[in-house]
């Protein structure tokens, strides 16, 4: 084993001071660590909107009656608060993993060699949309499963995710000026698919606000629209959608784009193919809960897929090194004297 460095006085007072430094001074990830760490948090970002859907599908989005605490007595359930509190407690506590998984994304970010400045922000831009959420959450739950709050908390999330989602396609790029790989009109035309995507996550909040799956077994407000109506609009807006991805498809075929672009637009489309099975099937089996769990996931995984495709249309390529100057070259070429 090797020896194990010895920590002064003074390099405990800068790892109090300013621990990411002193933890960069110490590490260096390699570019696949870095990446395994933006990932991670893109994942339990996933995971955390299906158990949120989780609490509210069983009716266990009051199992803790207030916040922070989870009772007015009590930081965490009972035994006496049965399964809803165990439920609902369990969702509070991975809020902590969720941290951990940017945490290390941050660390890992800032311990990279060269630094990369914009990729640090961006995991510190995750930090503080997860307290913004989990703060939302606990009002969530102050105002008694307010169904405006509710759509509120899953948008946060989904800004959450698409953050997430750039700081994992960034650790795989360099930070040199981004260069577009297709024309104007494709990338105005994956715009207009991006806008029309954030609509049917808008409108699916809706349409869970005026469902039928309120979050808790008593007497819930629910969004005074025909919740049908609202379904029957959230198709039509997933059908446009797949429309446009479809479409894009033949216009990056047609104008002989990089395998990137293509690869991710396919992607998406299978994604789209999937998720709308599962709509209609739930649509027509009366909403079972393991259904609209699943779809929920499918929402937050066609999101990334959406990201992914926008993300594709350009490069970053790693920057080059400074040129060496004529006379260092000549230098370094000529034998010593």
């Amino acid at each position: 084993m090797g020896r194990v460095p010895k920590v002064t006085r003074a390099d405990a007072a800068r790892a109090v001071r300013n621990p990411l430094a002193f933890i960069a001074d110490r590490w260096t990830p390699q570019p696949r660590t870095v990446q395994r760490a933006a990932l991670s948090a893109v994942v339990m970002m996933a995971v955390i909107v299906v158990t949120g859907g989780a609490v509210r599908l069983t009716g266990s989005g009051l199992g803790c009656p207030t916040w922070p605490k989870c009772t007015d007595d009590s930081l965490t359930a009972t035994s006496a608060m049965g399964v809803h509190g165990a439920i609902e407690f369990g969702n509070r506590m991975l809020t902590y993993v969720l941290c951990a998984a940017v945490g290390w994304a941050i660390i890992a970010a800032r311990s990279q060699k060269p630094w990369r400045r914009s990729l640090t922000r961006l995991g510190w831009a995750q930090f503080w949309l997860v307290m913004s959420n989990a703060i939302l959450g606990g009002i969530v739950v102050l105002v008694g499963l307010n169904p405006y709050t509710v759509a509120a908390h899953f948008l946060l999330s989904s800004a959450l995710i698409a953050v997430a989602t750039v700081m994992w396609q960034r650790t795989r790029e360099g930070d040199a000026a981004p260069r577009p790989l297709v024309g104007k009109p494709v990338r105005q035309m994956v715009w207009v698919l991006v806008a029309a995507s954030v609509l049917l996550i808008m409108v699916g909040t809706v349409v869970t606000g005026a469902g039928p799956h309120a979050g808790d077994s008593s007497d819930v407000p629910r969004m005074p629209v025909d919740w049908e109506a609202v379904a029957k609009l959230h198709a039509v807006l997933a059908w446009i959608v797949v429309t446009l991805t479809f479409a894009l498809w033949f216009v990056l075929k047609a104008v002989d784009a990089p395998k990137g672009p293509l690869h991710r637009t396919r992607d998406l489309f299978l994604v789209l193919l999937a998720q709308g099975a599962i709509g209609y099937v739930q649509y027509f089996t009366d909403l079972p809960e393991a259904l609209v769990a699943l779809h929920m996931l499918g929402s937050a995984v066609m999101w990334i897929a959406v990201l992914r495709v926008l993300l594709s249309l350009r490069e970053r390529p790693v920057e080059e090194p400074a040129a060496v100057a004529p006379a260092q070259r000549h230098a370094v070429a000529s034998p010593a004297s």
